[in-house]
C-alpha cells in the first residue's frame, strides 16, 4: 500500500533583514508606541507590560494591506522582528532607563541624572549583548519555557495558519483578558502550562506562602526579609551552578549531520551555544559591566565621597552586581515569566547599607544594577519566539543564527528609540511628580538606612533553606530561585491559579496518553494544546495590561 510522502520542511535561503525599509519604518513607529506605553505605565501604575503581542497583532494587520509594499509584513518572520523591537523598547524605557535615573532625582541630586542615564544605557546595551551571546546554552537553553516568547510565537502562527489553532488561542486569550479584568493574575495560570513543572510548583508554593503567612503565622515575611534571604541563598547556589556549566566542555551543535538539523532542533543536546561560548559571553559581560561602572563612578563624582581604594571596591561591586542581577532575573523569567528585578535590586541596596557605602554612591550603584535584568529576559523571550517560528527551516542552523542576529538588530533599533524617548520625556514627567513607584521605595530605604542587624541576621538565616532547595533542584529546574520569586512577587490568588493549572496540565496529559494508540504522537498533540492555552492566557493578560494606558492618561 502506497503512502503519501511527508511534507517537506519549510526551505528558506535568507532571513528577512531588520533594516529593510518597510520593516524598519514599521519597527521605528511601533517602538515609539512601545516606549511611550512603557514610560506612561511605569510612572503611573508601576507596571511595564509585555507589548510583543500587540506588536505582532499590529504587524499582522499591516500585512493585510496591499498598499505599496506593506504586504511584506504578512511574513511571520518580519512580524517577529517587529514584535521583538516593540517589546524591547517598552522594557528598555520603563525598566532599564527611567527607573534608574529616578533614583538620584528623588534623592535630591538632579545633576546625577545624566551620568546615571549614561550608565543605564551601557547596562542596557551590555544586558542585551550578553543574552545574544549566551542564548541557547546549557545555562539559558532555547528549550526552556520563556513563556512570553511562546505567547508571541503562537500568536503569530495562529494569525498565519488560522483554523483550530487560531480558535483555541483566541478563546484562551479572551479568558485571560476577562480574568484580568476581574483582577485575577491570568498570566500566572498561563505560564503554568508552559514551563518546567517542578520549577513552577515551587513558584506556586512561594506565592501561597507569601499570601497566607501574614494571616496564619501573623508574620510579615517581607518586613522580616525572609524572601530576600531565600533569594540570596538560591542565587549564590545558582551562580555556582552557572560557573560549573561554564567550565564544562561540550560540542554544542557542531558536528551534526545537516539532514538531521531540522528534526534535532528541539533536542536538548543540540544547542547553538557551547560551553566555551557561554564562558566567553559571561566573562565579556562582566568586563563590559565593569567599564560601565567605571563610567558611572567617574561622571558621578564618587571620588568626592570615597577614597581611591573605595572607588576600586565600588566599581568591582557594581560590575558584579550588574552581572548577578541580570542572571538571577533572567533565570526566574525564563522559567516563570516574572521579573523579580525590584527585589533583587533591593538585596544589593541592603548589602550596600551593611557595607557602609555612602548614600550617593550607593544610589548610583542601585540605579546601575536596576538597569540590567529586564532587557536580558525580554530578549530571551523574543529569541524564543523566533526559535519556535524558525524550527522548520532547512538548513536549520544557519537560518536560525541569521534570524537571531536580525532579531538582535531589531532590538537595538527599539532600544535606540527608547533612549530618545526617555531623553526627551524624563524631565517633564519627573517635574510633574510622575516617577516609578519602585524608585521611591529604593530612595526611602536609602534614607532610612539600617537601624539594627535584624535584616542581615534574617537574610543570612533564610539563605540556608534557599540554597538547599536550589541545590536539590539543580540548574535545569531553578527551584530555589523560583521559590524565592514566588515569595517576593506575592501576588494574591496567583499561587492557586498556578497550582490549578499544573493540576489540569498533568491530568490532561495523562488522559491523552491513556486514550492514545500512539503515546508519543498523542503526547505531542496534548503538549501543543496546552501550550496554545497557556500562550492565549498570557497574551490575554498582556493585552489587558496594555489597555490600562487609558487609566494612566
Amino acid at each position: 500500500m502506497s503512502t503519501s510522502p511527508a511534507p517537506a520542511p519549510e526551505a528558506r535561503r535568507t532571513h528577512p533583514r531588520a533594516l529593510e525599509p518597510v520593516t524598519l519604518v514599521v519597527t521605528v513607529l511601533l517602538s515609539v508606541l512601545g516606549a511611550v506605553i512603557g514610560l506612561v505605565l511605569i510612572t503611573t501604575l508601576g507596571i511595564a507590560p509585555n507589548t510583543s503581542v500587540i506588536g505582532a497583532l499590529i504587524a499582522m494587520l499591516i500585512g493585510r494591506l496591499s498598499f505599496a509594499t506593506l504586504s511584506r509584513m504578512r511574513d511571520p518572520h518580519r512580524q517577529n522582528l517587529v514584535q521583538s523591537a516593540i517589546s524591547g523598547s517598552t522594557f528598555a524605557a520603563a525598566n532599564s532607563l527611567v527607573t534608574p535615573i529616578a533614583v538620584p532625582f528623588l534623592l535630591g541630586e538632579p545633576g546625577l541624572v545624566w551620568p546615571m542615564l549614561g550608565g543605564a544605557v551601557i547596562g542596557l546595551a551590555v544586558d542585551s549583548w550578553v543574552l545574544y551571546r549566551v542564548f541557547d546554552s546549557r545555562l539559558l537553553p532555547a528549550t526552556a519555557a520563556w513563556p512570553a516568547g511562546i505567547a508571541a510565537a503562537e500568536t503569530i502562527k495562529a494569525g498565519d495558519e488560522g483554523g483550530r489553532k487560531a480558535g483555541m488561542l483566541g478563546v484562551s486569550a479572551v479568558v485571560g483578558f476577562l480574568g484580568s479584568l476581574f483582577k485575577l493574575p491570568m498570566s500566572a495560570a498561563g505560564v503554568a502550562f508552559l514551563g518546567n513543572i517542578w520549577a513552577l510548583l515551587m513558584f506556586g508554593v512561594g506565592l501561597l506562602v507569601a499570601q497566607y503567612a501574614p494571616t496564619l503565622l501573623d508574620t510579615d515575611l517581607s518586613a522580616n526579609h525572609v524572601p530576600h534571604g531565600v533569594m540570596i541563598g538560591a542565587g549564590l547556589v545558582a551562580l555556582v551552578q552557572a560557573v560549573r556549566l561554564m567550565r564544562e566542555r561540550d560540542g554544542g551543535s557542531r558536528g551534526r549531520e545537516p539532514a538531521r538539523e531540522a528534526e534535532d532542533a528541539f533536542a536538548p543536546q543540540t544547542r547553538t551555544v557551547d560551553a566555551r561560548r557561554l564562558r566567553r559571553g559571561l566573562l565579556e559581560g562582566l568586563a563590559l559591566f565593569l567599564v560601565g561602572a567605571l563610567f558611572v563612578a567617574l561622571t558621578g563624582g564618587i571620588l568626592a565621597d570615597m577614597s581611591g581604594l573605595g572607588l576600586v571596591g565600588w566599581v568591582l561591586l557594581a560590575g558584579v552586581a550588574a552581572l548577578v542581577h541580570q542572571l538571577i532575573v533572567g533565570l526566574a523569567a525564563m522559567h516563570s515569566g516574572w521579573f523579580p528585578a525590584f527585589a533583587v535590586t533591593l538585596i544589593f541596596l541592603i548589602l550596600g547599607l551593611v557595607l557602609g557605602i555612602p548614600m550617593v554612591p550607593l544610589a548610583l550603584l542601585v540605579g546601575y544594577a536596576a538597569s540590567t535584568g529586564p532587557a536580558f529576559a525580554d530578549v530571551g523571550f523574543d529569541f524564543k519566539a523566533g526559535w519556535l517560528l524558525r524550527k522548520d527551516a532547512v538548513p536549520w542552523h544557519p537560518y536560525e543564527m541569521a534570524g537571531r542576529r536580525q532579531q538582535y538588530v531589531a532590538q537595538l533599533v527599539g532600544f535606540a528609540v527608547a533612549i530618545l524617548v526617555v531623553v526627551v520625556a524624563w524631565k517633564p514627567f519627573f517635574e510633574d511628580g510622575r516617577v516609578p513607584p519602585v524608585a521611591q521605595v529604593y530612595v526611602d530605604t536609602l534614607k532610612a538606612g539600617l537601624t539594627d542587624t535584624h535584616a542581615l541576621t534574617m537574610m543570612a538565616l533564610w539563605a540556608i533553606p534557599g540554597a538547599l532547595v536550589q541545590l536539590l533542584g539543580g540548574s535545569s529546574r531553578q527551584m530555589g530561585v523560583l521559590l524565592a520569586t514566588g515569595l517576593l512577587v506575592a501576588t494574591p490568588q496567583a499561587g492557586w491559579l498556578v497550582l490549578a493549572a499544573l493540576a489540569v496540565r498533568v491530568g490532561y496529559a495523562r488522559w491523552a496518553k491513556r486514550r492514545a494508540d500512539s503515546a508519543d504522537g498523542q503526547q505531542a498533540a496534548a503538549d501543543n494544546d496546552l501550550a496554545l492555552v497557556g500562550a492565549g492566557l498570557v497574551a490575554g493578560s498582556s493585552l489587558n495590561d496594555v489597555s490600562q494606558i487609558y487609566k494612566a492618561v
